[in-house]
């Protein structure tokens, strides 16, 4: 049960595409918003519905400012995330609830950890990214955090649908032992990166076995079948996290 709301302003929408949004949202300063990496919240929109709730994954990591990222793709069937589209603009206010989930990294972080997603299920992958490079950049005001290699295997249908990659192809020349995999389902003329789904990709990087962390977040059916690859490669069930988002 959601104790509470907060009545916040979106500061600014980034057209990602036809498709997608980035929503900038910014927490009143006098509430005391914080919420570890891989967290979500959910709003309560007005929307003529049994259910005006819909939960998203922060894309953004913690920050000082009270300010959070969402990225939404629309569902032209649904009623959630047409309204965000159609009716929320810059200076749109949103009922965004408290941080919610146990979606977050090891601590510490021991073993490799493979990141597996489609779609805007790479939100709570680029917050987790963004932490672990700032703690990481030096500071007066930032504790490290120690990991090992981290593998990011990102699937879509088109090179024009891979979400952030100019920032994540950065975050690999700056986040040492990280690695990012895009791969796509489709033709691509030109494409010259991995093609298919991303289960081969997964079980050929841990093919040996070593001891790994999986965190899986996306479509439905790609979560489920990854799952039960991952465990019949020998994994346990504890070394698998997920979060679905459609």
């Amino acid at each position: 049960m959601i104790s509470k709301y907060y009545h916040c302003q979106v500061i600014n929408i980034i057209d990602e595409s036809d498709l997608v949004k980035r929503f900038i949202i910014k927490v009143p300063n006098e509430v005391p918003f914080t919420f570890i990496p891989g967290q979500f919240i959910m709003l309560n929109l007005p929307i003529e519905s049994k259910y005006t709730n819909r939960s998203y994954s922060i894309a953004s990591p913690p920050s000082n400012d009270n300010t959070f990222e969402l990225v939404i793709v629309i569902n032209p069937a649904g009623l959630g995330t047409p309204y965000l589209f159609r009716n929320i603009k810059v200076g749109s206010y949103l009922e965004v609830s408290e941080v919610l989930g146990k979606f977050h990294l090891p601590n510490p972080i021991d073993i490799d950890l493979c990141f597996i997603c489609t779609g805007t299920g790479i939100a709570p992958f680029r917050s987790m990214l963004l932490d672990i490079y700032t703690r990481n950049t030096p500071h007066k005001y930032t504790r490290n955090t120690p990991h090992k290699n981290i593998f990011l295997i990102f699937g879509n249908r088109y090179e024009k649908d891979i979400l952030y990659r100019k920032e994540m192809e950065g975050l690999t020349e700056k986040i040492q032992g990280f690695k990012f995999i895009p791969v796509l389902s489709r033709d691509n003329i030109g494409w010259n990166g991995r093609n298919g789904y991303v289960h081969p990709i997964y079980e050929e990087l841990f093919s040996d076995k070593r001891p790994a962390q999986f965190y899986i977040c996306g479509w439905t059916d790609m979560l489920h079948e990854a799952r039960q690859r991952i465990e019949t490669m020998g994994y346990d069930k504890k070394n698998i996290k997920f979060e679905i988002y459609d």
